[in-house]
């Protein structure tokens, strides 16, 4: 029996824009994860819960789509896109990463 995936298609990257008074800020954004690597993003996370994720599927073969999934347990678990929220039925409540990327 094959292991279910968590797959998110969707995260935050880290980008920067002009601040008022000259100079650059950094600021997330939701982008798509294919749409990030095409535009060559670093720096990701989750864009529900704010903490790590892992870029995984990017390696271009045919028929893979590039994604992301939580490298935390405890993140997956209380995140709303999270594989281990999903099934819980336990009536928890999501929250956000104890250690958010920043």
């Amino acid at each position: 029996m094959a292991v279910e995936r968590e797959k998110m298609y969707e995260c935050e990257v880290r980008r920067r824009r002009v601040k008022e008074g000259g100079g650059y800020e950094p600021y997330w954004k939701v982008k798509n994860v294919a749409v990030a690597l095409s535009d060559s993003d670093t720096e990701f996370r989750c864009k529900d819960c704010f903490g790590e994720v892992k870029l995984l599927g990017r390696n271009g073969k045919a028929g893979t789509v590039p994604y992301v999934e939580h490298k935390k347990a405890a993140d997956a678990e209380f995140c709303p896109s999270g594989l281990l929220f999903k099934k819980a039925t336990d009536g928890r409540e999501p929250k956000p990463s104890e250690h958010p990327v920043e």
